[in-house]
This record gives C-alpha cells, structure tokens and sequence, in this order.
C-alpha cells in the first residue's frame, strides 16, 4: 500500500475508531482517564494521538500490542522484554528495528518530511503522531497493511478493506503457483510493455519456464484481479508489495523453490552473482552474521521498491545456516 498524507490520517482516524468498538466516545475517553472527549478530536481529525499514547489506548481496549508486534515482525525482539510500546523508548525502539541500516536522508527520501523531522523521531526528540508513525511503518517495512491486521480486523477499516482483499488474494496466488510474481514482475518491465504482444509463449521464453506454467501464471494473475486482457497485450492493474511469510509451511515451499530455480542457474553456468563460503566463527558473531543478514535484506527492498525504470526481473536468493549444532 502506497498511501499519502490525506489517506494516513483517515487511516489513522479509523485506526481509532476501530480500537474504540462499540463503546461511546465519550465512554472510552473516560477509560483512558481523559475528562474531554478526547476520542472525538481524535476520529474528526482535529487532533492526533502519539504512536505511543495510541498504544495506550489500544492496550486499554483490550489489544495485546506487543503481540501483535511480534506476530507482524515474526519473532519478538529482544528489547521487547524491557521495553514496551506504551513508552516512548518502545516505540524508538521498534523504529530503529524497522530503519535497519537505512539513513535519515534515505528514510526522509522516502517519507517525504524533513531530515531534521526523521532524525527526531527516530532519536527520540519528538513522538511522531498517528499518521507519522504509519508513514514511517510504510517507508521501513513496505507492509503496512500487515502491521494495521495485525492490530485491528482490516474488514473494520473502510480505506484498507479492498485493498487487504486484495493482497490476501495476491498472496495466495503466489503460494499456489510460485511463478506468479516472477510473470507479474516481467510485465511491468519497460521492454516487455513495449512489445506488440505478450502471450504466454513470450513469457515462457523470457523466464525459462514451460507455456504450461506461463499460461496458468497468467489466468491465476487474472483471476486475482492483477493483470487485465488488453488486446493481445496483458496489463498490470496493480502493484502489491506482497509478503508471503503468512503461511510458515507455504514459505519453506517458496524457499525451497527459489532454491532450486538458484541451483539450475548455477549448474547452468547462468549469468548472476552466486557467492559460497563456509567458516568457523563464536555464536556471538553468528548472532552478529544473522543481524547483518537481515539488515541487507531490508536494505535490498528498500533499494528494490524506490527502483525505476522497471528494467530487469531478479531473483536475490539469500542463504546463511550453520552446519554444526548451536553451543550448550
């Protein structure tokens, strides 16, 4: 979801809309131990909670944040132990855990605000409001639609309702045929738009896959709304940055799909970078190894998703395990 100012902020009002259930404004302003009716400032759009204070209030909802925080990231983060999203330090926290390697002018590029605004928030300085802190979330993660389900029902969400309908189809095409994402992404390059026709012959031969495969990628793409006939041409209707980590058995398939289409170039001889290593080091510096895996791999969407023009389809198939059983 690629969302501007305007649509954060009504995202951001029906974040607490939604939060707020059937309870009155009025009530629930109470229960947060306001005396004002906090609640309609907030839903009008004439004010702003903080990320923070918007933790608060969900924790007194009834919302386990912290849950959701590690459902959304996969794994709870060690600092979450100590500190919680109810606190100004939890919510820099889980910034810096998003920015990973990424710099203020890069994040700022990204966010359309300031240096000097990023480098605040993010250090801590200022607490960003609602709509901030969900700008921020999209510019770092590119999930911003996982991390609002993660907290909220996006069926309660009228802005994000069509669009979570959507990914969830998208996403289950890609578990369901795995080539799916590899055709949508060769028809948005510049040369296969170009071309008088692309059926799925063309396709089969610019990927290396068989028409059988192509043509089912295709109706499957079609049937999800994300590609449209248009002549003899095929166009894409939408662009979704879709995580597939949702379904744990579903990705071991992927991994090991993208693993074997990455041993069939190597045993090719195929053009791409294929690095080997294999070294004795502590379990500190395994730790260390695996942060610093994350952080490319963030780093590469980052670099992936600010990308144009739309030239070439590739696959980053990144692997680091250990050999040997983990120290007692």
């Amino acid at each position: 979801m690629r969302a501007g100012p305007q649509d954060l902020a009504e995202l951001a009002r029906q974040l607490v809309r939604a939060v707020r259930g059937r309870r009155t404004q009025a009530a629930f302003s109470r229960r947060i131990g306001c005396q004002s009716n906090v609640l309609y400032t907030w839903e009008s759009g004439r004010r702003y909670p903080t990320a923070r204070r918007f933790f608060e209030v969900a924790q007194r909802a009834g919302i386990d944040a912290g849950a959701a925080l590690t459902g959304f990231l996969r794994s709870a983060p060690d600092w979450l132990t100590t500190e919680q999203l109810t606190s100004g330090d939890g919510v820099v926290r889980l910034l810096a855990e998003l920015q990973g390697s990424r710099s203020i002018s890069d994040l700022a590029r990204a966010t359309g605000k300031s240096r000097f605004a990023v480098a605040r928030w993010l250090g801590g300085q200022t607490e960003p409001r609602l709509p901030d802190f969900l700008l921020l979330v999209q510019a770092t993660s590119y999930r911003l639609l996982d991390f609002v389900a993660a907290l909220v029902d996006p069926a309660q969400l009228p802005l994000i309702e069509n669009a979570w309908r959507e990914l969830s189809a998208a996403r289950q095409a890609a578990y369901t045929s795995p080539w799916c994402h590899a055709v949508l992404r060769l028809l948005e390059t510049e040369r296969i738009r170009a071309l008088p026709s692309t059926g799925a012959a063309e396709i089969a031969a610019e990927l290396g896959l068989s028409i059988v495969e192509a043509r089912s990628a295709l109706q499957l793409l079609e049937t999800t709304g994300q590609i449209a006939a248009q002549g003899s041409r095929w166009q894409v209707k939408q662009t979704l940055n879709v995580d597939l980590a949702e379904d744990p058995e579903a990705v071991r398939r992927l991994k090991a799909w993208s693993a074997e289409i990455g041993l069939r170039r190597i045993v090719s001889g195929s053009e791409g970078l294929y690095s080997y290593n294999l070294f004795c080091v502590s379990e500190r510096d395994y730790q260390k190894l695996q942060r610093l895996h994350r952080a490319y791999f963030r780093q590469l969407r980052a670099t992936v998703a600010e990308s144009a023009p739309s030239e070439r389809v590739v696959m980053a198939n990144l692997q680091l395990f250990s050999l040997s059983r983990a120290p007692s």
